[in-house]
């Protein structure tokens, strides 16, 4: 017994030796502070670049770090993490000196999501143009595809996507990760779903004042377990108010899809639509538009079209607008049927719809790689309501 006692000294003394005399340099304090997790974010310092200015001299080590929070109980439970972490790595020898940080408004905004690689908003000037049906087909589209994809319902007072995804009766559960509790979302056709329809009864009205909705909002897009995603699409409500000003002022999207019908009314709520995305303290990228309802034929007489909202209208917007055309939709009973059954149109296999829908994914996938390859990433910035004027 007391051999192995003066073994286990020995073995000590030997790894004390080794950890004072080892080579400390700024390697080894980011190998130790990649077990140090920024309790918002749910990820560790190191991956989300939370890490700056590390320094290693004889006897002190110094680094900052920025972080979500920036209340002082925070920053000092940072300050000790990062401490613990170092000294288990490199032992007690060095003193060791934590700047800790708020992380800016725009910043926090762009880390909050880092398992996400594109957020879509789908938008449009005016109400019944068939936005949320665009974006569920959308989604299941590039579900079929392979690609991981999320769908937040942002649409606040007229949730459609539980029905639209056969989910209607699902209530969310909560999960904890990383110490942190997360709302689970629903899943079917291989997309996952939040919506503020799993929060209400069927038949209860959501009557919210702006700052509540926009709260709620916010809780479906930040605080849920998304996992990885390749694609985010968020269906937004009709117009230009606060739920749209919320999501550009709090998430970077990589662009926007504009949905209209060729009907002149509709086509004017679809410009202002466009002008708000293009306003100089918002610029969020267009990535096409959908003209929807663009013809209908009948059943029986395939060969025939009535163009009932008018003709070409939003292939002649996009054109005076320089945005690319995404596609045509007709209107077709069966898109309408699909969705009030919870199977979007685009899962009916070897059909003319599928086709539309399909090449609509195709257009959309094109253009936001051209559009991450071109451009640099969206910044959040700050909007103030009425303020921002329109570019030309």
């Amino acid at each position: 017994m007391g051999s192995n006692k003066r073994i286990n000294n020995l073995v000590l003394n030997k790894l004390s030796i080794y950890v004072y005399n080892m080579k400390v340099n700024s390697e080894t304090i980011i190998e130790s502070l990649k077990k140090v997790i920024e309790p918002d974010l749910g990820k560790d310092i190191v991956s989300l670049g939370l890490v700056t200015d590390i320094k290693v001299m004889e006897n002190k080590v110094s680094f900052s770090v920025q972080m979500k929070n920036a209340a002082m109980h925070a920053r000092k439970r940072m300050q000790q993490a990062c401490e613990f972490a170092i000294e288990r790595s490199i032992g007690k020898n060095y003193s060791i000196e934590v700047n800790v940080q708020a992380m800016k408004k725009a910043e926090a905004s762009q880390s909050v999501l880092p398992n996400i690689k594109n957020t879509i908003a789908v938008v449009s000037g005016k109400g019944g143009v068939g936005k949320s049906t665009v974006s569920a087909n959308l989604a299941v589209g590039l579900a079929k595809k392979g690609f991981n994809v999320g769908v937040v319902d942002a649409d606040i007072y007229g949730p459609s996507m539980p029905i639209m995804f056969d989910v209607l009766h699902y209530r969310p559960i909560s999960r904890e990760i990383n110490k942190k509790q997360v709302i689970v979302p629903a899943e079917n056709y291989g997309v996952k779903i939040l919506s503020i329809g799993f929060f209400a009864e069927l038949d209860e009205a959501v009557v919210w004042r702006g700052p509540m909705a926009v709260k709620a909002l916010k809780q479906l897009i930040f605080d849920a377990d998304w996992g990885e995603l390749d694609y985010l699409i968020i269906d937004t409500p009709p117009g230009t108010g606060d739920v749209h000003l919320s999501i550009v002022q709090s998430l970077p999207l990589t662009g926007a899809v504009v949905v209209t019908t060729p009907q002149p009314v509709a086509l004017a709520d679809a410009k202002k639509a466009v002008a708000m995305l293009k306003m100089d303290n918002i610029k969020v990228p267009v990535l096409g538009l959908v003209e929807n309802m663009s013809w209908f034929t009948p059943k029986n007489h395939p060969e025939e079209k009535y163009f009932i909202f008018g003709e070409d209208g939003g292939e002649n917007l996009a054109k005076s607008l320089s945005l690319e055309l995404l596609g045509k939709v007709p209107l077709v009973e069966s898109i309408r049927q699909s969705g009030d059954v919870g199977r979007p149109a685009v899962l009916q296999q070897e059909t003319i719809v599928e086709k539309y829908y399909n090449d609509l994914c195709d257009k959309l996938i094109l253009n936001i790689e051209e559009r991450n390859a071109k451009l640099d990433p969206t910044k959040v910035v700050g909007v103030e309501y009425g303020a921002p004027k329109c570019s030309t």
